[in-house]
């Protein structure tokens, strides 16, 4: 480990601490604010609970995992569909729920290991649920990227293209840190494309500080207390096996990365612990579901700067900007084409990291068990599936969408068999030739 520059119980100096703090706030800005933004929530209450969310699960992984912890997009579906239905308030109630599954899970790996997790969750739902999140999104993006309040507009099309095309190019051809906040670069592209066109053509202005001239300096955000009922917090828990999935990944991920095994030490049972009571605690204070960043793990890896110090330094940072009423009110001027078109290029690549987790597990298609249980999970997850059960004449319950989606892939993944026949040959037999093509090889 000699190229490490700092190892994760190591504090920099304080002239070196500060800027690479810095590269993390950059790396999980974008993203983090863009969640609230999406969902109509406070981008000020998202990054006060990102921030204060991230040193809670350093104290609980007891100062041994170098991870930041933002907003999560796995949970933008049923919080726009929890928020329309019951209202804000419900949804983030079933975002309290999640931390209780998240300590639950952790509970019983601690105690079985993980070997249960492949027969509930196998990657071929996960991946599977992971594309019906991003695909599921995709008419969201597109409603900001094309439509105004009267309907189509084609300047919404051309600031959403510009956008777009700022974030690829910066994707693609920057080099070094830089690759690691397009999403940011592409904002910020967007927001000034957008104001140079406003001043040119006051007709075009889409940009309005009213609401930053009258916001206060300094104070904290408008938090919102959490309400609970049956039917938000049973879909908040169902899409939380996702995002668990997730957490195991990029839990991995970071072990490889710093070169330590955070599965063992501190175990995924903190990890788990610190990602779901941070959950529970941004509902409490009116923030989104947090996750695990991976655009975070990446500044580490080209940094080779593994310091939890730095992870908290960045964190401080966050809940500091979330109390500059100015900055919060800064950003919800950010203009809804300039969100849409870089939610064109997020929404797919969740759908695309769905597409590489079933590619890189090597789920076979020839499969016909496989083939069934994706293609259910998309169709319902995308099609808009719903069940309505009628409790009472005010009371009914509902569940939709990509947890309806997920819940049916675990019940066919567990009563499907497992030796489907695959094109007249049975899986015993498929296997033997397998073997038999490796043998020759």
């Amino acid at each position: 480990m000699s190229n490490v520059r700092f190892d994760v119980h190591d504090k920099p100096p304080i002239g070196q601490w500060v800027p690479l703090s810095i590269q993390h706030v950059f790396a999980m800005f974008g993203a983090t604010v863009l969640v609230p933004l999406l969902t109509h929530m406070s981008p000020s209450a998202a990054l006060f609970t990102s921030g204060f969310g991230t040193l809670v699960y350093i104290l609980i992984t007891q100062g041994k995992v170098p991870a930041y912890l933002g907003s999560s997009f796995a949970f933008i579906p049923p919080l726009i569909a929890i928020s329309a239905n019951y209202g804000i308030e419900y949804a983030l109630g079933g975002a309290f729920a999640v931390g209780f599954v998240y300590l639950l899970i952790g509970g019983i790996i601690r105690a079985f290991g993980l070997g249960w997790m492949d027969r509930f969750l196998p990657p071929v739902v996960i991946g599977s649920v992971i594309v019906t999140i991003g695909l599921n999104l995709a008419p969201v993006a597109m409603d900001m990227a094309m439509n105004d309040a009267t309907g189509y507009n084609g300047y919404y099309v051309l600031v959403a293209v510009v956008t777009l095309a700022i974030a690829i190019i910066c994707a693609v051809l920057l080099k070094g840190f830089f690759t690691v906040i397009p999403v940011l670069l592409g904002i910020i592209g967007g927001y000034v494309f957008t104001l140079v066109v406003g001043w040119i053509w006051p007709s075009h202005a889409l940009i309005d500080f009213g609401v930053v001239s009258s916001a206060n300096w300094f104070g904290f955000a408008k938090f919102a207390l959490p309400k609970f009922a049956l039917v938000p917090i049973a879909t908040f828990a169902l899409v939380s096996f996702a995002t668990i999935a997730e957490h195991l990944g990029d839990t991995l991920v970071t072990s490889r990365v710093v070169g330590r095994d955070f599965y063992k030490d501190p175990g995924l049972h903190r990890t788990l612990a610190g990602d779901g009571i941070a959950t529970s605690l941004a509902a409490l204070f009116g923030g989104p579901p947090n996750t695990t960043y991976g655009e975070n793990i990446g500044v580490m890896a080209i940094s080779r700067v593994y310091s939890v110090w730095v992870i908290g330094g960045a964190a401080v940072m966050a809940v500091v900007l979330s109390l500059i009423q100015k900055f919060g009110a800064l950003l919800q001027t950010i203009p809804t084409p300039v969100m849409g078109g870089i939610s064109m290029m997020l929404f797919g690549v969740i759908a695309a990291s769905g597409i590489r987790t079933l590619v890189e597990s090597g789920i076979d298609y020839s499969r016909k068990r496989n083939l069934i249980i994706s293609s259910v999970i998309l169709v319902i997850g995308i099609g808009g599936g719903k069940l309505l059960f009628p409790i009472s004449e005010a009371l009914e319950f509902k569940l939709e969408g990509v947890a309806l989606a997920t819940l049916v892939g675990i019940i066919l993944n567990l009563v499907l068999p497992r030796d489907i026949e695959v094109n007249g040959a049975s899986k015993d037999k498929q296997d033997k030739l397998g073997q038999a093509a490796a043998s020759a090889e």
